[in-house]
């Protein structure tokens, strides 16, 4: 048989141990680069913002009335500083050292921002599940985020500080076998690989098994008719309308309503076709305003009620979506941005491009101007909070979440390169949890200026919200 042409977009036709040993090549000849070791440094740069003034830069062009509340849920612990702060740590990851391996990366994945959230047959998955700073950077920046916020939730949880570190190292480890065995697989399976059934025994977590299943069994519970029980009530003419809970929900002027559900028309245009017939069985009924997350609080951000023929609710969430914090720092690291066309639509593809299964209802739309992201709002999500692990706890949390982001990671970035940088040998595990661990002190720092400027009046915060 005639050997057939090169096909734009497969891989060019080379032996197939070449290409093998070729990608493994490749990362291994990157370690000449950067130094498995050399990722263990961290300095403050020149020039770097304080706290304070970190703060206050992200928070303009919010909601005023509001940044107070997200001032007072940063101050509320070191762990809560870092998870509101990713465009400060790109600004400190810039002066570490990059192997120049791009992915798409979730930008703010620190040990929080994994959970359980429903599939399209009703099952459970867990992966990542925030995506709000999510671009093509260094591949190492998730790890270094991980690692770093695994060492403050540890700390915050009691646990002694060798155990904080080993949770650090414990990730980068889990990260670095997940690569090795995705690169082993063919690449068909290696891309859905490490199904949720087999992740405990995978990522030796078997500790934390009780604790998952607490966390499903609640996230089974949390839909949108559970919601709607407790946040509508019937509004006098056969529907339902959501009920003031301030601040964190409050109804809105009619016109403004109005304006985000003409926005949904858009949004279906941005869903899979087969999706369409679904929503179409739904009526709009009322909108509101409802604050979420940490780094969140003070953007646009609201909830739809959505009725059926029977009276049953399906809530979407309208959140509005900002440029990337970490857009200049990875320019900075030499990774060059393609143009955002929609930053919605940056968040909902940088998102599929990262799980393994994604929400069916993703899309994005434009209200008065300003981009949103559009999901379904407490699809069966559940959560681990890291802070309240136990110690014995931390360690498995720490690998399953480190096996997670590499499987996320090898969805843009080849498994057989990032393996053949990392080798077999635990010295980039040891170099990660040390810089985890300093960057941890930096964080702690940071979170005391802030914590003394709200004292001193100079930043107002209101907590307990």
């Amino acid at each position: 048989m005639a050997r057939l042409p090169f096909v734009p977009g497969f891989a060019e036709p080379v032996g197939r141990g070449a290409a093998r040993s070729g990608g493994k090549a490749v990362g291994k000849a990157l370690r000449a680069k950067v130094p498995r070791a050399a990722h263990a440094e961290f300095r403050v740069g020149a020039g770097r913002p304080g706290a304070v003034e970190s703060v206050e830069a992200v928070n303009a062009g919010r909601l005023a009335e509001l940044v107070p509340i997200r001032v007072g849920r940063m101050v509320a612990s070191p762990f809560a500083f870092l998870r509101g702060s990713a465009g400060l740590m790109g600004y400190d990851l810039v002066d570490t050292p990059v192997t120049g391996l791009g992915a798409q990366v979730c930008g703010d994945a620190h040990a929080a921002n994994f959970g359980l959230y429903g599939d399209a047959r009703g099952g459970l998955v867990i992966d990542l599940n925030d995506f709000d700073e999510t671009l093509h950077g260094p591949w190492e920046w998730d790890v270094k985020r991980l690692a770093a916020s695994l060492v403050l939730a540890g700390r915050e949880a009691g646990a002694g500080e060798e155990t904080c570190r080993q949770a650090a190292r414990d990730a980068m480890g889990a990260y670095r076998r997940t690569m090795r065995l995705l690169a082993r697989m063919p690449a068909s399976e290696a891309w859905n690989a490490i199904a949720d059934e087999e992740l405990v025994s995978h990522a030796d977590a078997h500790e934390l098994a009780g604790t998952l299943e607490r966390v499903a069994e609640k996230a089974r519970r949390n839909n949108s008719a559970r919601f709607a029980a407790k946040a509508t009530e019937k509004d006098g003419s056969g529907g339902r309308r959501f009920v003031d809970a301030p601040p964190v929900l409050r109804r809105v002027p009619d016109g403004e309503a109005a304006e985000v559900a003409a926005a949904l028309a858009a949004y279906l245009g941005t869903l899979p076709a087969e999706m369409l017939p679904l929503l179409a069985r739904y009526e709009v009924q009322d909108v509101a305003f409802r604050i979420v997350g940490t780094g969140s609080v003070g953007l646009r951000s609201y909830v739809v009620l959505l009725l059926d023929h029977r009276g049953e609710p399906l809530v979407l969430q309208v959140k509005e979506a900002r440029p990337s914090a970490l857009l200049p720092h990875v320019e900075k690291a030499g990774f060059a941005a393609a143009p955002v066309a929609h930053e919605g639509r940056r968040v909902v593809l940088g998102q599929k491009s990262m799980q393994v299964v994604s929400d069916v209802l993703l899309g994005w739309t434009t209200v008065a101007g300003r981009p949103y992201q559009v999901r379904q709002f407490r699809n069966r999500k559940g959560s681990v909070d890291p802070a309240l692990l136990a110690s014995d706890e931390l360690d498995d949390y720490a690998r399953m979440t480190g096996a997670l982001l590499a499987r996320a990671h090898a969805h843009s970035l080849d498994p057989l390169v990032v393996a053949g940088y990392c080798g077999k040998g635990e010295e980039i595990d040891e170099a990660i949890a040390a810089f985890a661990v300093t960057y941890a002190d930096r964080t702690e720092a940071d979170h005391a200026e802030l914590a003394a400027a709200v004292r001193s009046g100079r930043v107002a915060a209101e907590t307990g919200i």
